[in-house]
């Protein structure tokens, strides 16, 4: 897997994952990229200097700020291990029902690692998974917050609600945000921009977060929905 870009790949170093090879644009040289490669060479990577055609096509045309990092690929968690990683502080995580696009998976990653939650929850099937745009979008979030990759999303809010976790889906007719005890052990049920959350999985949840809205348009972009309603619980968590 390429990861490309400045920050990403300082990140990605900075939370040890193994890089198995730098590239480099030739002729740079400025102090944010001399940073990444002293990285590099702390940790003995191979560094290979290449035009930036190369890079361009390692990176898939994005913007690679003249580096690219081929890591192993991306290393997924259990669920328990989320739980696990919330120790004595009440639990906080998102669970994503049919997110496809990786551009809304990265940004939801970078708001939940922002927002202090202690993981995502994907599906195997049906969902963008972690690859380097993801990363990439997160901007180094990818590096530091817990993604496990479930067989069944509704197996997955079963298993948490048998662990005293209360669920919380986003969607149409239910209360503010603001108006819900979020302080507990909760979880917060995302759904696609399109479809929404499925019917059953909408079933299995305790309750249902609707965000107020009074422009014209009736939806927001799935990261953004995560990241107000992750802000409100952190709000009154502090």
């Amino acid at each position: 897997m390429y990861i490309y870009g400045r920050n990403p790949v300082k990140e990605a170093y900075q939370a040890g994952k193994t890089v198995d090879k730098l590239f480099v644009q030739k002729g740079l040289n400025d102090p944010a990229l001399s940073k990444v490669m002293k990285l590099a060479k702390d940790e003995r990577t191979v560094i290979s200097y290449a035009d930036k055609a190369m890079l361009d096509k390692l990176s898939g045309g994005g913007n690679h700020q003249g580096v690219v990092a081929a890591l192993t690929d991306f290393e997924y968690c259990e669920l328990e291990d989320i739980l696990a990683a919330a120790n004595d502080e009440p639990l906080l995580v998102v669970l994503l029902d049919g997110i496809t696009d990786p551009h809304n998976l990265g940004a939801i990653l970078r708001s939940a690692e922002c927002f202090g939650a202690h993981g995502v929850v994907i599906p195997k099937h049906r969902s963008a998974t972690v690859n380097d745009t993801v990363i990439k979008v997160s901007s180094g979030a990818a590096e530091h917050i817990k993604v496990a990759k479930v067989t069944n999303i509704n197996d997955a809010i079963r298993w948490l609600k048998e662990q005293n976790v209360w669920v919380y889906a986003t969607d149409f007719d239910g209360k503010p945000p603001k108006s819900a005890n979020l302080t507990g052990d909760i979880a917060i049920v995302v759904g696609s921009e399109g479809e929404g959350i499925h019917r059953l999985t909408k079933q299995l949840c305790d309750d249902v977060l609707t965000i107020p809205q009074y422009g014209e348009v009736n939806s927001l972009n799935a990261s953004v929905a995560t990241g107000i309603v992750l802000y409100e619980a952190v709000r009154q968590r502090r």
